[in-house]
């Protein structure tokens, strides 16, 4: 999408992935109009304290393994854009998720479940943006963990030795948002709705493959001029 396309008329949205909206606000003193950065959120405690040697962007094939990961395949693709809507080109966004066992690639956790934990599922990827901002990853529809009923990917974001964003992603609407703290400590449901997105079945896909698309919007930072 021409990023110049982004700039539409006030009190409209910007649709993201064909089922929600980026709003759009004015800053007093900018004539240019500054998208909704996407919202911060923790960490968590397993971010893989041991990376796999398989880093790339499809997490359902380990390696030359032909076994494909258990769970529902999702095309997870979408831009990193800065707040006046340019590209961010050559950021890293990492994704980090539990399979569909409920087991995250950290030793805390599938140290305790090495029976339970699918061997064939990546559990962590990384890509670097285009020209355009834009990222793709293969993944699993994320699945509820253990204290976490709603489903959510980890993702950060940087650019050379700078940490620009990390964050979540939820499926929209789902059930476990009404009981999950952390997706309950955005307090501003607005700001809720920047980390949702729509996991749409594939028209016609043998495999049941979803798709959903995301896009980030990262917050104004020092040396801006330098990212886009």
């Amino acid at each position: 999408m021409n990023p110049s396309k982004l700039f539409v008329p006030r009190r409209e949205l910007l649709l993201r992935g064909g089922a929600l909206g980026l709003a759009l606000f004015t800053t007093p003193g900018l004539f240019a109009e500054q998208l909704l950065e996407t919202p911060a959120m923790t960490e968590g405690p397993f971010y893989p304290d041991k990376l796999p040697l398989d880093q790339d962007n499809d997490l359902i094939l380990v390696g030359d393994s032909t076994t494909p990961a258990v769970g529902d395949i999702t095309h997870l693709t979408g831009r990193i854009l800065s707040a006046a809507g340019e590209p961010v080109r050559n950021a890293t966004i990492e994704i980090w998720q539990c399979d569909a066992n409920a087991v995250y690639l950290h030793t805390a956790d599938s140290g305790k479940k090495q029976d339970q934990q699918d061997k064939n599922f990546q559990g962590y990827g990384r890509f670097e943006t285009n020209a355009k901002g834009e990222y793709r990853f293969r993944t699993i529809r994320p699945v509820p963990y253990p204290g976490r009923p709603s489903p959510h990917i980890h993702f950060k974001i940087s650019k050379g030795d700078r940490e620009l964003l990390t964050s979540q992603i939820f499926i929209a609407g789902h059930e476990g948002q009404k009981t999950d703290r952390v997706f309950l400590g955005l307090r501003d449901p607005n700001k809720r709705k920047l980390v949702e997105t729509a996991f749409n079945p594939i028209p016609d896909s043998k495999l049941g493959e979803f798709a959903a698309s995301f896009d980030v919007v990262l917050g104004r930072t020092p040396g801006d001029e330098e990212m886009s």
